[in-house]
């Protein structure tokens, strides 16, 4: 036992974390820097046998190379009294081993950790360094979902066991041609309990143990003694994983087998490769098409044909299909298909029952529309797609006045068709109109259409078709919002002096609640502009959005990127699943779910799903930007210098070119054209949001510029910015910063906001 007080070299011991056969783990203050770490002390045998001491030694210099995201850091090492000892970074939060006590976990959570572990492993492996000794107690999970894994062959960093435990988690003392090999029955592969050479298959194998265990709560191979569960490792197949107590779909249950086959080579050829399933599985999942039956209060909208002898009239069917999407949204029993997805179905050849097994929807309306003049012809049909039904099919005509009474008629059908209980409230606001003409409501949605695009022509234009929409129906609280929306959206781009956009974005608020105080678009753009440097009042008009309408996309996806940027994982999760359930073709709704990995450190995760997203949308600005720093934050800097110069070739004018160029020659080391294309840019400079600030303070660091980075970061966090495990630990270009007192004084604030930050 070392006591508190003791230097360890630099090291100043501050408590008694854990203590094992293995060791002992304490908690101590590096002197020098001025951090936390964590400090294992070897048992004296490794110092008493040369060999094993001198292979320590070399695989602890070995794993410290490896400076990936989901592998404990090591910083140094040295002996005390002739006992040898490991500093590590400080994790807090609790092994597997100790979140599994209570059972299985929900198949999310076990995909997302499954897919940092195999991340971690394959990083390891591209160094030629096999882990060996995979298991639930070598795998950490920090507070905010974040996965370590522990010892690669080097020291058990776990907390004292009671007796039992140790019974059931036997380790074992392997002598094989490349020496000593530490593992643990019931983890270790085949090859291994036979003492055959094992390579990096045999993590595979383990992995394969650990994730099967995470689903179903117990171990894939137990027995009453070691011999028994070395039998079964050899020569029996786990249980199978699917039952009624876990759903599992087939494609994760096949990636399980595959993963502990007896035969290295009929495993998973790399745990890249493993990852790689691991996210098509994560995929799947996010795009809510889960293996059950489609919930039973679900519909898409298909567009309504145009059967108009003009074709120039499609933009009204457009506008009845997403009219009756934003009436039937407002019944909160009832899941609806955004108007995003279910517009780019317009002339699918798809069939009704495809297209519903794809969007995992009961339901289907389908329809058309003939004008011609002011007359009207609408036919609407409801399908039950799970039986191929149809339960109803009606026309209507009228004249173009009529056109919201159709609507509220077709509304109505589906309500009572589908036996839903409407409340007052809801009954209501199907009743209401916010824009009460056609066209002019046809102009709002045009208007959404190009701000979506992002450019700063697509909101030039989104402008002209809001005052097109006031001329003819007059001040309306809608269109006033949806202006606001837009000079919000040219001060985030960049493309305009942002004091100048704040302020006709306010005016247009300010005009849009006189005329409606609880405007509901309204509240959205108001916590679009407070949310990233004021967020805690912006996510109070994000929650009031949904408080009366749980399914708006827009507040939905904000609410997410804010909370993720803030490093709330627990709160995000909910969000992107909803988003991805409700809009599941919407790029946007997958767009924030590797966003925010970004900001939880998980980069290589990151980088997997906005590298798809960028090959099928290589227009979206923001996905492309992201895809870049997150190839960054992976050290793949060439690639991620060819993206950064696309992003300025399309966007030149915008906060993301000069933000990207700046990040590619600071790491190119070319520092005084990183440095001219952060200081040419005056309008980056006065940013308030606090997301582009921290960008900026990341490009000064990577210069070397440590004060003007500290500067940022210190306005970074006045604006907001209390993600403490991205900003003290998972960013790689503050790597530098950490030692300056300054960045030490702001991290302690950061910490206590970021630990009592409520949603």
């Amino acid at each position: 036992m070392v006591k508190p007080g003791t230097r360890l070299g630099p090291y100043e011991i501050v408590a008694l974390i854990g203590a094992g056969g293995m060791g002992e783990v304490y908690r101590a203050k590096d002197t020098r820097l001025g951090r936390d770490v964590a400090i294992k002390v070897l048992p004296p045998g490794y110092a008493a046998d040369p060999d094993r001491l001198r292979r320590f030694e070399q695989e602890a210099r070995a794993a410290s190379a490896l400076n990936h995201p989901n592998i404990l850091t090591i910083h140094d090492i040295g002996t005390h009294e002739g006992a040898p000892y490991i500093v590590t970074e400080l994790l807090e939060g609790e092994t597997l081993r100790e979140r599994l006590r209570s059972g299985g976990l929900p198949v999310r959570k076990v995909v997302e950790t499954a897919i940092q572990i195999a991340q971690g492993l394959a990083a390891a492996h591209e160094k030629g360094i096999i882990h060996r000794d995979l298991k639930p107690a070598n795998v950490f999970v920090t507070r905010d979902g974040h996965v370590k894994i522990l010892d690669f062959g080097i020291a058990k960093l776990t907390a004292p066991k009671s007796a039992e435990e140790l019974a059931k988690e036997t380790t074992v003392v392997e002598a094989t041609e490349a020496g000593t090999v530490l593992g643990t029955v019931g983890y270790m592969s085949p090859e291994q309990v036979r003492g055959l050479t094992a390579d990096h298959r045999s993590d595979i194998f383990s992995f394969g143990c650990v994730l099967y265990e995470m689903l179903s709560g117990k171990r894939a191979f137990a027995g009453e003694t070691a011999a028994d569960t070395i039998t079964a490792v050899l020569s029996k197949d786990p249980a199978p994983l699917s039952g009624p107590s876990i759903e599992i779909t087939p494609g994760l249950e096949g990636l399980v087998r595959r993963s502990l086959e007896k035969r290295p080579e009929d495993r998973f050829s790399s745990a890249h490769d493993l990852a790689l399933a691991l996210n098509a599985v994560a995929e799947g999942l996010l795009t809510g098409r889960p293996p059950s039956d489609a919930p039973a209060k679900s519909i898409v909208v298909l567009p309504f044909e145009n059967l108009s002898p003009d074709p120039e009239n499609a933009f009204f069917a457009d506008g009845l299909t997403e009219e009756l999407i934003a009436d039937l949204s407002k019944v909160r029993t009832l899941r609806v298909i955004s108007r995003t997805s279910a517009m780019l179905l317009k002339g699918s050849k798809k069939d009704v029952p495809t297209i519903a097994r794809e969007l995992n929807v009961r339901y289907v309306l389908e329809g058309s529309v003939r004008r011609a003049g002011n007359s009207l012809r609408i036919t609407a049909q409801l399908i039950d797609a799970a039986e191929d039904a149809h339960l109803w099919a009606e026309k209507y005509a009228g004249t173009l006045d009529d056109v919201f009474a159709i609507q509220e008629k077709v509304s109505g059908s589906i309500v009572t068709a589908l036996k839903l209980q409407l409340t007052p409230e809801e009954a209501v606001r199907l009743a209401t109109h916010p824009i009460p003409d056609a066209l002019a409501y046809e102009f709002y949605l045009k208007a959404k259409q190009e701000i979506l695009k992002w450019t700063e022509a697509g909101l030039e234009t989104a402008l002209r078709h809001l005052k097109s929409g006031l001329e003819i129906v007059g001040p309306n609280a809608v269109l006033y919002a949806g202006m606001a929306y837009v000079h919000c959206q040219y001060s985030n781009l960049g493309v305009r002096n942002e004091e100048d956009c704040r302020k006709e974005a306010e005016g247009c608020l300010n005009r849009a609640f006189e005329l409606d105080p609880e405007s509901s678009q309204g509240h959205l753009v108001q916590g679009l502009l407070l949310a990233f440097e004021n967020p805690r009042e912006g996510i109070k008009d994000l929650q009031r959005v949904l408080e009366k309408d749980p399914n708006d996309f827009d507040a939905l996806y904000f609410l997410s990127c804010a909370l993720g940027t803030l490093g709330q994982r627990n709160a995000v999760i909910p969000l992107e699943e909803r988003t991805a359930r409700i809009d599941p073709l919407n790029p946007a709704a997958h767009f924030h779910s590797g966003f925010n990995r970004i900001w939880e450190g998980q980069f290589f995760l990151a980088r997997d799903i906005l590298r798809r997203l960028n090959q099928s949308f290589p227009q979206d600005l923001a996905t492309k930007f992201n895809y870049g720093l997150s190839l960054a934050y992976t050290d793949e800097r060439e690639h991620a210098g060819l993206i950064f110069d696309e992003v300025a070739r399309e966007q030149p004018a915008s906060h993301f070119a000069a933000l990207g160029l700046s990040l590619k020659y600071a790491l190119e080391g070319n520092r005084s054209e990183a440095l001219r294309c952060l200081d040419s840019s005056p309008r980056l400079q006065k940013t308030r949001d606090f997301q582009y600030a921290c960008w900026i303070t990341e490009c000064y660091a990577l210069v070397g510029e440590t004060e003007k980075a500290l500067d940022w970061l210190e306005r970074d966090v006045n604006l907001g910015m209390i993600n403490y495990p991205f900003l003290s630990e998972y960013d790689p270009f503050l790597r530098q910063l950490r030692g300056e007192p300054r960045f030490q004084q702001l991290m302690a604030r950061v910490k206590i906001e970021w630990e009592h930050f409520e949603v």
